[in-house]
């Protein structure tokens, strides 16, 4: 990929919120584990396999009009603010593991 084509979006302006970036940027990862070991919300992924996940930037989106059940759309919407992303991300792996299986 060109990079022309990537797009980098950065959340961590600190003009934005009340995040406290220095104490962030000063986390160990025992901190962050334990962190995340209480967090409710890590338990729906605690069991995940990311060993092979992959951050993809697509180069380039197209605006489309599509159904989904409501109850899907209300899922992705409760993780706040870029939904529309995480529901590209959930398709495009769905599609990745479908190119893998016809190329097997």
């Amino acid at each position: 990929m060109k990079e022309r084509n990537i797009t980098v979006v950065s959340r961590d302006d600190p003009r934005r919120g009340k995040t406290d970036w220095k104490k962030f940027h000063n986390l160990t990862d025992a901190e962050i584990e334990a962190g995340m070991a209480k967090d409710p919300v890590w338990a729906d992924f605690n069991e995940m396999d990311w060993s092979e996940a992959v951050l993809v930037i697509p180069p380039k989106k197209k605006a489309i009009s599509i159904r989904v059940d409501e109850d899907v759309l209300d899922y992705f919407k409760r993780g706040g603010a870029g939904y529309q992303r995480r529901i590209n991300a959930v398709l495009r792996s769905f599609m990745r593991e479908k190119s893998k299986k016809k190329r097997a």
